[in-house]
């Protein structure tokens, strides 16, 4: 049996785009026993594939507004003493950051990464093996070649994200049929004009389909309720954890989104979903390999409504 320890802490979008590689090496090793270090907020959607074997929850980023208190550092230390139980036949990291380069070195075993021209920081002295993986490759590819480069097989011709979420009933959505809107973004330029969305969502709930609107922060769910409010039948759901957006998404007979993780997610889920981009290239780090999804636009190139319905017909909505 080949133990493996996978190093993707972050961010949700990043995560979802390593899942395929899990995939790929259950099924050119089926009996790997897969170990991987994530983000603790991102847990639920590590756990949700059956190929990762044990989930090791890290919390970089509450870690370094504390580390010097000490639960924080009681936390890191354990944490560190779980890395180095056991020693991984192959130790491989997928984020090519200074952070995770220092849990791999943490852990026991053989380093993979990225070399000198394939990642964003000069991380080659903290593994054994480093690998040049082209720029211009989708991240999904990127990180299945890699997993196929250090492991030592050909990257399988089927993409499976290998994850599904069965529907969730809520107290809140009395709909039968319901399209998810994920307007919000980590950066004002990745947004998409609210006066569109309420012309979408007119469209949306013509055809019989209720608008969702979820929300994180309070400037998100200020967002949602100025476009629910133009709109006939639209619901802004309380706040929901991962699991459960994973499972609203899982829902929905439609998702469309920004370039946000929860887009890639739904997609990732198989829900028909729509990706819309202004600013950033979908080429590289869109929705990928899902036959049910459609990406919109490009950098400079604000996809319209007309676009966005016709997309919809094109899924079958």
């Amino acid at each position: 049996m080949k133990k493996i320890l996978l190093i993707k802490t972050s961010s949700l979008g990043d995560v979802i785009h390593a899942l395929p590689a899990v995939t790929d090496l259950k099924a050119v090793v089926p009996d790997a026993h897969i170990d991987w270090v994530v983000e603790e907020s991102l847990l639920p959607i590590v756990r949700l594939h059956p190929g990762v074997s044990e989930c090791m929850p890290v919390a970089m980023r509450r870690w370094r507004r504390a580390w010097w208190r000490r639960p924080v550092r009681e936390e890191i230390s354990a944490g560190r003493r779980r890395l180095r139980a056991q020693t991984y036949d192959a130790i491989i990291d997928a984020q090519g950051l200074i952070k995770s380069a220092l849990i791999a070195r943490a852990a026991r075993g053989v380093r993979h990464g990225l070399d000198f021209h394939s990642a964003r920081e000069p991380l080659a002295p903290f593994y054994h093996h480093t690998y040049r993986i082209p720029w211009d490759l989708h991240a999904v590819e990127r990180t299945r070649l890699l997993f196929a480069r250090a492991i030592g097989y050909a990257v399988p011709p089927k993409l499976d994200y290998g994850i599904h979420a069965s529907a969730r009933t809520f107290p809140w959505l009395a709909v039968d049929s319901y399209a998810v809107l994920l307007h919000a973004s980590s950066g004002d330029y990745k947004l998409w004009r609210e006066s569109d969305w309420k012309s979408l969502g007119d469209a949306l709930n013509g055809a019989g389909i209720a608008c969702v609107l979820p929300a994180g922060t309070a400037k998100e769910r200020e967002r949602s309720a100025r476009i629910a409010g133009n709109l006939q039948t639209a619901i802004v759901p309380p706040s929901l954890s991962l699991e459960e957006l994973t499972g609203l998404l899982g829902g929905a007979k439609v998702v469309i989104g920004v370039d946000t993780g929860l887009t890639h997610l739904a997609a990732a889920l198989a829900a028909p979903t729509i990706g819309i981009y202004n600013a950033t290239d979908p080429a590289a780090t869109g929705i990928y390999g899902c036959p049910r999804a459609i990406n919109l636009g490009g950098i400079g190139q604000t996809p319209t409504v007309q676009q966005v319905i016709s997309a919809l017909r094109e899924l079958g909505i």
